[in-house]
């Protein structure tokens, strides 16, 4: 069974606590991450992915209006929610990310907006961190499948 969505926004950063960077494509490679991004070298943590509805939610419930890249999250999707959803796959053209976990929310949403890490928290609203399995270009607009791979 899959659910699909679409790229909304594509992002990296060249240092940690760098700015984000924004681009309508990028290569996602299985050394570098997205577009060469510092957290990208492989692991757990390589890509993150950030739902556009789970963020405007976290958002509505402060009252607030966030550009997404205040998440500092690599691919803004819509049409997918990602809570308890570790180890299914994430499907971009020949790009294959697998789901490791939840994208934490620390102490640096709240130094963006007061409140933002707490409003973050439920249903995997920050996101999710992945593993690149398969290389390949992207872009905003592109298809994303998620292939449940459990439950």
């Amino acid at each position: 069974m899959a659910d699909s969505g679409r790229i909304e926004g594509i992002g990296y950063k060249k240092e940690k606590r760098g700015r984000i960077f924004t681009l309508s494509e990028a290569f996602v490679g299985l050394q570098t991450g997205v577009a060469t991004d510092v957290r990208g070298l492989p692991g757990k943590r390589q890509v993150t992915v950030l739902s556009l509805e789970d963020f405007d939610e976290a958002c509505q419930s402060l009252g607030v209006e966030l550009p997404w890249t205040t998440r500092r999250a690599n691919l803004l999707v819509s049409g997918l929610r990602f809570a308890e959803t570790k180890g299914n796959h994430l499907k971009i053209g020949d790009v294959l990310l697998e789901i490791t976990g939840e994208t934490d929310p620390c102490f640096r949403m709240d130094e963006q907006q007061e409140g933002l890490q707490e409003a973050l928290r439920p249903h995997w609203r920050g996101g999710v961190t992945c593993r690149v399995l398969s290389e390949g270009q992207i872009a905003v607009g592109d298809e994303i499948i998620m292939i449940k791979t459990t439950g």
